[in-house]
């Protein structure tokens, strides 16, 4: 007898609830099947099922992944440049070093969104090489963003570590997409 853990067995209800479907058909079971195992499964479903452009091929999924990736890395930056005045020196510094990290995340991202609209079958592992690269280093900006926050304490803090927090879980999610999309050659 397997025993399914209660976590698992909620993300699956979520998965099969008709709250969560989609709009279109096309797309729903490309994404359902292709988020179930992702690193953030009900976050993956929840924003690639309400993605505006197309995701009906494993390749538009990892594009529409990183667009949402990219998306919210965006919104962090605006939220970081906006927020640097009313804080402490260390405050600010940590603000600031985050700021760069995001957009250096944000960099990689656009890299790796160019890569994959422009997918050749000569250049195909040279190019999954290089989204694989690019997203992996997006995530590592993110990490490298909430170390500089160490010794700092209080409402900055855990805004800055929720919002950087969902970024990485969406670009997590993303590389996701990209291995899977790398894994079926396109």
């Amino acid at each position: 007898m397997v025993t399914i853990p209660f976590f698992v067995l909620n993300i699956l209800l979520f998965l099969s609830s008709s709250a969560a479907t989609p709009k279109s058909g096309a797309g729903h079971d490309l994404v359902r099947s292709s988020c179930v195992h992702a690193s953030y499964p009900s976050l993956c479903f929840r924003t690639l099922s309400s993605y505006s452009g197309p995701a009906n091929t494993p390749r538009e999924l990892a594009q529409a992944a990183v667009k949402v990736s990219l998306s919210r890395a965006r919104k962090v930056s605006n939220y970081l440049s906006t927020s640097v005045t009313g804080y402490n020196k260390r405050e600010r510094v940590a603000l600031s070093d985050c700021l760069e990290q995001i957009d250096e995340s944000m960099e990689e991202l656009s890299k790796t969104l160019g890569e994959l609209k422009h997918l050749r079958g000569e250049t195909f592992e040279f190019q999954m090489s290089n989204a694989q690269t690019w997203v992996s280093a997006a995530l590592t900006n993110e990490d490298t963003c909430l170390d500089g926050f160490e010794g700092v304490d209080g409402k900055v803090k855990s805004d800055v570590k929720r919002k950087i927090t969902n970024v990485a879980k969406v670009t997590s999610n993303a590389l996701y997409m990209i291995n899977r999309l790398n894994e079926s050659r396109g």
